[in-house]
């Protein structure tokens, strides 16, 4: 008789899990488990902790389980799509649970990574080539608008709209320049990061156009209008300055010549005996174009306000190279941002630059004191436009400059002191 066969042993069943089964599974004395099939299973502990773990079998045969988190904190929908990437990197050869040690690992180096911590160590490499304003300025910007918003964001975390949003913060107060500036320090952040390969790419091109452009052609200044206050608010701050930068401020609203003019200037171009200052063209804007620069030295007319101020300023200074030299690095005049960071504790932060005492004054001579717009351009080292303007400044305009920046210091001193202003007491024939 032939030996009865065996009906070939079918696969048990499993019916996947409900939401249901997961919430009222209670915990027992010891763990167990209910399988939701393909291997998954969520794990009952006594404490009541619900563990979602998947047997795998690697490619040498050999058991191991994956853990995918608890519930309900991982959902059952979400455990199943674990299971599913789980069986897909089998099929494609690769071990799940090498996968998972190695994104767990890279995990906790973007938690390391943060934008902070890598913008950080950016500024600490680039700190040493920038003059120490430059990098306190670059450092500040990023304390106050970044790292409140975005530091603690793992580097891979912070896409173009997270960017976005941070710098448009910064655009609703009004500080579009900031915004730019800010915008240009994350981007040098993130290169750093791309060259040590914590990230891929650098999102900070993508938002040209979605920011405001930055206003070309014009810096911030008060209107003559304004001046009474403005003065007001630097003798209240006088107190708090140092010396050479209270004269520094006060030579820039007297002489009105370009921030880096003043800053760089050596004492010797200064003659206080004979009280003249002439700036050699090399140093002049005009000067250092590569292409028709022009080679004119520039006579810097001062009042007697100025030449008082200039002589206190030599008590201190006079025996070193510039006037206003760095305090460390006295072989190196002073960062332009000196000007800046006094009018910005003054509180005309995007109210008023360096450059725009230039168009106070001529705000004030052309309107106030009458001057023509030709003499007070000369005062300005700008240009003339006509064939013998140059020879014409040299032997026409330098008197009448004179009495005009005279005039223009004793006006600064009546507005100071709160008198009534005429004009027209001013105006010259």
């Amino acid at each position: 008789m032939p030996p009865k066969k065996h009906a070939p042993k079918m696969p048990k069943l499993i019916t996947p899990l409900t939401d249901i089964q997961l919430r009222n599974a209670k915990p027992t004395e010891k763990p167990y488990k209910l399988s939701d099939g393909g291997g998954l299973y969520v794990e009952v502990m006594p404490n009541g902790s619900k563990f979602w773990r998947m047997k795998v079998r690697q490619a040498s045969g050999k058991e191991s389980r994956l853990t995918f988190g608890s519930y309900p904190e991982v959902t059952l929908a979400g455990a199943r799509a674990e299971r599913s990437k789980a069986k897909q990197q089998q099929t494609a050869g690769i071990d799940p649970a090498q996968s998972k040690r190695i994104e767990k690992l890279q995990k906790k180096v973007a938690a390391i990574n943060t934008f902070e911590v890598l913008a950080r160590e950016w500024h600490a490499n680039k700190a040493e080539t920038w003059k120490p304003n430059t990098a306190k300025e670059a450092l500040a910007r990023l304390e106050n608008d970044v790292f409140p918003r975005i530091g603690s964001r793992p580097m891979a975390e912070v896409d173009a709209p997270l960017l976005l949003d941070t710098l448009r913060q910064i655009e609703r107060r009004g500080a579009v320049d900031m915004a730019a500036r800010v915008a240009a320090h994350c981007s040098a952040v993130f290169r750093f990061a791309i060259a040590k390969g914590v990230v891929k790419y650098n999102p900070v091109p993508d938002l040209r156009g979605a920011l405001k452009p930055r206003a070309k052609g014009h810096h911030a200044a008060i209107s003559t209008d304004e001046l009474p206050d403005f003065l007001a608010a630097l003798r209240q701050a006088e107190a708090g300055m140092f010396l050479p930068t209270r004269i520094m401020i006060r030579l820039m609203l007297l002489v009105f010549v370009r921030t880096s003019e003043l800053i760089e200037t050596p004492w010797s171009e200064i003659d206080l005996e004979n009280e003249t200052w002439v700036i050699p063209w090399q140093r002049m804007k005009m000067g250092r174009k590569q292409v028709n620069p022009r080679k004119l030295d520039h006579h810097v007319h001062l009042p007697r306000q100025g030449w008082a101020l200039l002589r206190e300023l030599h008590k201190l200074t006079g025996h070193g190279i510039y006037l206003f030299p760095n305090r460390t690095d006295h072989e190196r005049p002073a960062s332009n941002g000196a000007i800046l960071m006094a009018l910005r504790r003054m509180g005309y932060q995007g109210r008023h630059t360096g450059h725009g005492f230039r168009s106070l004054a001529m705000g004030i001579i052309k309107a106030r004191l009458g001057y023509r717009h030709e003499v007070v351009n000369r005062q300005l080292a700008h240009g003339s436009n006509d064939e013998y303007g140059e020879a014409y400044d040299r032997e026409q305009f330098q008197e009448e400059r004179k009495v005009m920046m005279q005039a223009y210091a004793d006006y600064i001193d009546l507005v100071e002191s709160g008198k009534n202003v005429i004009p027209v007491s001013f105006k010259r024939a």
